[in-house]
């Protein structure tokens, strides 16, 4: 997809703030840190356009990037960080929950993990529940390029045996060869048809 437009429309923490218009929406979530904000500045080819960090646990609100004026990729803060407290988790757990259960805009999610791991029970419980919300949904294995090309398969087959999906909603992805960048776009634009 050539990218001619992208801005950040509004980052927000309350479902009052969500931007308004019918542009289709792709939700992105993952564990803190699992490379959300690589994988944006990737597929709309700017680097440093969604801030990236070493610290997890920097996105802390609802980041809406419009595309081309064509459709709407959304940062969601990353899950599984233990250093902020019980309190953030549960806000930010709500305000997610709420964008999942109630945006009529939502066409899909690409659940972010890390192939270099077996993916957590975080990832487990935020697959099951976008599965149980029929959520059109593609797992990107994230950092493969730090994965050796003869175990990316068994990467795959981990992935998928531990979150009990087929391979088919899976895509290998690296932010620095781009490689899987192509596939992923492909998928957003068959849901956002």
């Amino acid at each position: 997809m050539k990218i001619n437009q992208v801005k950040l429309l509004v980052s927000a923490v309350s479902p009052r703030q969500f931007p308004d218009g019918n542009l289709p929406e792709i939700v992105l979530v993952g564990r803190s840190n699992v490379g959300k904000s690589s994988l944006i500045n990737c597929l709309v080819e700017r680097n440093g356009f969604a801030h990236t960090s070493s610290k997890p646990g920097k996105t802390q609100t609802l980041n809406f990037y419009e595309i081309n004026q064509q459709l709407r990729l959304v940062d969601v803060p990353g899950y599984g960080y233990a250093r902020v407290s019980k309190q953030e988790r549960e806000r930010f757990g709500a305000m997610i929950e709420s964008y999942l259960e109630t945006r009529e805009q939502l066409r899909g999610a690409i659940q972010l993990v890390d192939s270099r791991h077996k993916p957590t029970n975080d990832d487990v419980t935020m697959h099951q529940y976008l599965q149980y919300y029929q959520i059109p949904l593609l797992t990107v294995l994230t950092k493969v390029d730090k994965v050796k090309r003869n175990q990316r398969q068994q990467s795959l087959n981990l992935a998928a045996q531990t979150l009990q999906t087929n391979d088919e909603a899976m895509q290998l992805f690296s932010s620095q060869t781009h490689e899987g960048k192509d596939e992923v776009w492909r998928w957003i634009l068959q849901q956002s048809k």
